[in-house]
């Protein structure tokens, strides 16, 4: 069996490596060597990528070691709410949960509609060009999650090139990725101590006290808490919401279905969800607790398993045509959330941001366009607009 290099390369723009597509074809379970800790597998088709992201006989828990295969130099110790298996993935994620649900998320809206409404006042009053990442791509998914979380908005300056530099691959020296986490982790840590003289009404207040009060999670579990929260609820958005526009305006006839008819948007998320890459490389490897057989090969005890969903969300055996954007796709079944136990618990809030944002740019500014082309990150494992500049 052969075994490839992996990452394929470098991301080129918002193109899904051919690679992917044609191992889905003729390899679905693939062996692929990472540039730090040896050798892996890496799965393509939806029905195994599933069947690996629920099966509790696949473990991210035991991904916390140095012999682990990874994309990052840095190696994993620390046990936080993406690195750990039921049930204390389970206890952590129910501490949050409640802030999370559908109806939680559709009471933000309106919140959310005032903080778009606003960019965009803004945006009108400076004129073009300007560049969507500052003007509203960033500053909404930043606002919010700061807000639920009870972190100062304004403190966004010095956390936001932490966070960059932490979600890194090739971006920043391994040793400036290391210092950008620790950097965010002594920010969370002091945020924490704050929180325990004068709490608020806000999620890391209740955290504290779940540590505190309920001993329900160690100050370890709630410091890396506060930063896998602060880091995931604004970097996939801001990225996503950028990727979103200019997919769009390349591709003005289904930018003009939304315009024509608004009540589309919802299903118009879901559609760029399902067809837009977002991460860099496939994401954390899971380790087999015991032998298990995906598409007729074997995957042995103790070995890792990369999934990228973006090509099972590609895969012709589930979805019609997958290649084309149809925002009246019938069976839209997309695991950019991903699936089982580390289904992403914000999802309800990142399809409620995107859809505000797109919306209600669209509507607000029906003559929008790119101005000149559009640059993109380079060594991240999220992919993104380095800047979108538009005219209208």
């Amino acid at each position: 069996m052969e075994i490839r290099s992996y990452p394929f390369a470098e991301p080129d723009d918002l193109t899904l490596n051919p690679s992917y597509l044609e191992l889905q074809r003729g390899e679905p379970v693939a062996r692929v060597r990472l540039p730090f800790g040896g050798d892996a597998w890496l799965v393509t088709r939806y029905d195994d990528v599933k069947a690996v992201l629920a099966d509790p006989r696949f473990s991210r828990a035991a991904a916390l070691n140095a012999d682990v295969p990874r994309t990052l130099p840095d190696i994993q110790t620390d046990a936080n709410i993406l690195t750990m298996d039921p049930p204390d993935h389970t206890r952590l994620r129910r501490l949050v949960a409640r802030a999370f649900t559908a109806r939680r998320t559709e009471q933000l809206r309106a919140r959310a509609q005032e903080v778009v409404d606003g960019l965009l006042d803004d945006l009108e009053a400076q004129g073009p060009p300007a560049d969507l990442v500052e003007a509203l791509a960033m500053p909404l998914p930043v606002t919010i999650i700061c807000e639920m979380l009870g972190v100062p908005v304004e403190d966004r300056t010095r956390f936001r090139g932490w966070s960059d530099a932490a979600v890194a691959i090739t971006a920043f020296e391994p040793a400036e990725i290391v210092a950008a986490g620790d950097a965010l982790t002594g920010y969370i840590q002091g945020l924490v101590q704050d929180k325990r003289g004068r709490p608020t009404d806000d999620m890391l207040s209740a955290l504290v006290a779940a540590h505190d009060d309920e001993d329900r999670l160690s100050e370890e579990e709630l410091v890396s808490f506060g930063v896998a929260l602060l880091v995931a609820g604004h970097e996939t958005t801001a990225n996503q919401i950028g990727n979103f526009v200019v997919t769009l305006l390349r591709n003005p006839g289904r930018a003009a279905e939304l315009r024509d008819d608004p009540s589309l948007v919802p299903a118009a998320v879901e559609e760029l969800l399902r067809i837009t890459p977002l991460g860099g490389s496939a994401g954390f490897p899971r380790i087999a607790k015991e032998d298990v057989e995906l598409s007729g090969v074997t995957i042995a005890a103790g070995e890792a398993v990369f999934v990228d969903n973006v090509a099972a969300n590609r895969d012709p055996s589930v979805f019609d045509r997958p290649e084309e954007i149809d925002f009246h796709r019938e069976h839209n079944p997309h695991i950019m959330f991903g699936h089982g136990a580390h289904h992403c618990v914000g999802a309800p809030l990142a399809r409620m941001e995107l859809q505000v944002a797109v919306g209600t740019l669209l509507k607000r500014f029906p003559l929008l366009r790119l101005d000149g082309d559009v640059t993109f990150k380079k060594g991240r494992l999220i992919r993104g607009p380095q800047a979108l500049m538009v005219r209208w």
